[in-house]
């Protein structure tokens, strides 16, 4: 299953010649997927909730910055909620995570990335759900002044203030599975804002508790996205899951032993599925440079809400 997954995010994000050749020949479905997200933005008329919500989505599968994103923007207004999926979590249906900065469940029922945003912003709501609509009526019962959704470019049937994140470099523009991309790379004109890595956001990584031999531990999309943040000298190893998967104390304590380390370097988001094993830890904390409130006042000026800030 690895190298399935280490196959096509090759193809993904870093193509060679001979990837190309699957790539072609899985041309027909990515023509008929997009075409069904082209169909389905067409005929399908968003619904107002009477409630400012602002979607943080990409085009691309994996990670582009949603969650920091939606964490810098979120913290800055006064009763925010925050709604996505809940990818990898133990748990189906809707599951309030945090009320107004209360954790109300852990992170198996919650997933990782919900976890993360809902140990970030102490004064928000977050809530996972399937169905984002279910999701909206409730934020709103709870009292929420405005809804982030995360990862909701795709989400056609809610009427939304569209910011579309886009990487630096994209090798291949091909839709999945034969590329990265969910729909068709014109789709992109649907966004209210798009931002574009390197030129109006950076990442901005921290290397928190990096101060002996350690193994890489993580989970995430598109992992070799951290080699430019690694300390190569201290890390001695890797031990790699697709994103969103849960792991094994046993079989991390048996990569450890392999390569005669007893401390792992993971992310913030797999840190918060470590706590209960208790391993020594350096975690590698994500944050976005951007303007800010040159975003939040794109956002006050295309919607009239009169959204409170904190």
């Amino acid at each position: 299953m690895q190298k399935i997954v280490n196959f096509f995010e090759n193809l993904f994000y870093r193509p060679r010649w001979y990837h190309w050749s699957i790539g072609i020949l899985l041309l027909p479905f990515s023509f008929l997927l997009a075409c069904i997200m082209w169909i389905r933005r067409r005929i399908i008329k968003p619904k107002s909730f009477d409630i400012p919500i602002i979607s943080i989505g990409n085009l691309l599968v994996g990670g582009s910055g949603k969650t920091p994103m939606t964490i810098a923007l979120a913290q800055k207004f006064k009763k925010p909620a925050i709604i996505l999926r809940g990818y990898g979590r133990k748990s189906s249906g809707l599951v309030v995570v945090s009320e107004k900065g209360s954790i109300q469940t852990d992170v198996m029922v919650s997933g990782d990335e919900a976890m993360l945003i809902a140990r970030k912003l102490t004064n928000a709501t977050v809530i996972v759900s399937e169905n984002r609509i279910d999701a909206i009526k409730k934020a709103k019962d709870l009292g929420a002044e405005i809804i982030f959704l995360d990862d909701g470019f795709s989400k056609v049937n809610i009427k939304k203030f569209e910011i579309l994140l886009f990487p630096e470099n994209i090798p291949n523009i091909l839709p999945l599975p034969s590329g990265p991309f969910r729909e068709f790379l014109f789709e992109k004109k649907f966004a209210d804002l798009i931002l574009t890595e390197g030129k109006d956001f950076k990442r901005v990584v921290k290397c928190v508790g990096c101060d002996k031999p350690m193994i890489l531990v993580t989970a995430i999309a598109n992992p070799r996205r951290l080699d430019p943040y690694i300390p190569k000298d201290l890390v001695k190893g890797e031990y790699i899951l697709p994103d969103h998967s849960w792991f094994e104390k046993n079989e991390i304590e048996a990569e450890m032993k392999k390569y005669g380390v007893d401390k792992i370097l993971t992310t913030e988001k797999d840190a918060v599925k470590f706590e209960k094993f208790g391993f020594d830890m350096a975690i590698l904390e994500l944050e976005l440079e951007f303007n800010m409130f040159k975003v939040i006042n794109f956002y006050l000026k295309n919607y009239n809400s009169g959204t409170k800030f904190a």
